[in-house]
């Protein structure tokens, strides 16, 4: 085979050592060079989280405002129905009240008549 660059062996092995210094270059980690768009997308994902937890905030505090109204209204309706209790144990006991307070009377009334009739 004829050499038609001629070049020698030791042009032909600087050659192939240089490819392989290129080729290991290739390998090699670079400097990092910081994105200058960091700051901003660092900004805008923690403006994203912040709207995010005001918005779960929110719903919470609804849903906790939902639940006192509930409570509050089967309070209400609670102390409603114990109330009406209470008020027909009370009619209930004036009633009695008013039926012994009657027999009374008329026992009253009967031992009168009776000590009218032996005069």
């Amino acid at each position: 085979m004829r050499d038609l660059k001629q070049t020698g062996f030791n042009d032909r092995i600087s050659t192939q050592q240089e490819a392989k210094k290129a080729l290991l270059a290739k390998f090699k980690p670079k400097a990092a060079v910081p994105d200058p768009e960091f700051d901003k997308l660092a900004e805008k994902r923690a403006a994203e989280k912040e709207a995010l937890r005001l918005q779960h905030e929110a719903v919470k505090a609804e849903e906790r405002r939902i639940k006192a109204e509930r409570d509050a209204e089967r309070a209400a309706a609670e102390r409603e129905s114990e109330e009406a209790i209470e008020a027909e144990k009370r009619a209930n006991r004036k009633e009695r009240k008013q039926l012994t307070k009657e027999e009374q009377k008329a026992a009253r009334d009967a031992k009168y008549a009776a000590r009218k009739a032996r005069k």
